[in-house]
């Protein structure tokens, strides 16, 4: 497994808990709006493959004073080593979130159902129709996406989907299909985009304003009243 960076403190990545950030490296998808190109693309991926043990030791030193751990991306579940690293974390005592975009629904069942997550956070990228556009993909198994999605919609594990809201990807008809689509969730967020300055590809995207953000929460709010959003003042 690679990783490719630790935050050693987050108040914001995993909700109610004092956290790190795991980061890993690599990704299945091609995301435009990535603000992690450096975590996605092969030719700019750097970290330590023996990286995991350098956060078990971080994690041994901080045992009583960090609550929990997100792992995030890249793609975490990526890595068909992901449950060791879960499995060692979990004996330090920590509890654990992660975060995936759902192209892995039979390692995340396993995950779930051994016990290994408290939290899972799932990105809904748009509905179905256009999905492998949003994903910068050609071709995309949307079974494997929508398997995720309505495992965790049985609420076996803690959860939450979102959505990063981009001008030229999405509009209100896209973001009240996708409301449709996980329609029952308990919490779903729109997300601000944001230009990292590390986007894979910035060109013709942009931000929705935070009074736009407020008007397309407004219409999902119609579909799925659970909505809420991210990353506006």
């Amino acid at each position: 497994m690679l990783i490719s960076g630790l935050q050693k403190l987050t108040l914001l990545d995993f909700p109610g808990t004092v956290a790190c950030t795991v980061f890993t490296g690599g990704c299945n998808f091609r995301c435009p709006f990535c603000h992690n190109a450096s975590l996605v693309l092969p030719e700019r991926l750097d970290g330590d493959p023996d990286g995991a043990e350098t956060v078990l030791a971080f994690l041994k030193k901080r045992q009583g004073i960090l609550e929990g751990v997100a792992i995030t991306g890249g793609e975490p579940l990526l890595h068909a080593d992901m449950p060791e690293l879960l499995r060692a974390i979990r004996t330090l005592g920590y509890r654990i979130k992660l975060d995936t975009n759902g192209s892995f629904p039979d390692r995340l069942r396993a995950i779930v159902e051994e016990g290994l997550v408290d939290r899972v956070a799932m990105d809904i990228k748009n509905p179905p129709a256009l999905y492998a556009k949003t994903v910068g993909l050609k071709a995309l198994d949307i079974d494997a996406i929508t398997r995720s999605k309505d495992y965790l919609l049985e609420g076996r594990v803690d959860y939450e989907f979102r959505t990063t809201v981009v001008k030229g990807l999405h509009t209100a008809e896209s973001l009240c299909e996708a409301a449709r689509w996980i329609d029952g969730a308990r919490e779903y967020y729109l997300q601000q985009y944001k230009d990292s300055g590390d986007v894979i590809r910035p060109g013709g995207l942009a931000a929705y304003s935070d009074e736009e953000m407020r008007a397309l929460r407004d219409a999902v709010a119609g579909v799925l009243p659970c909505v809420k959003l991210r990353g506006v003042d």
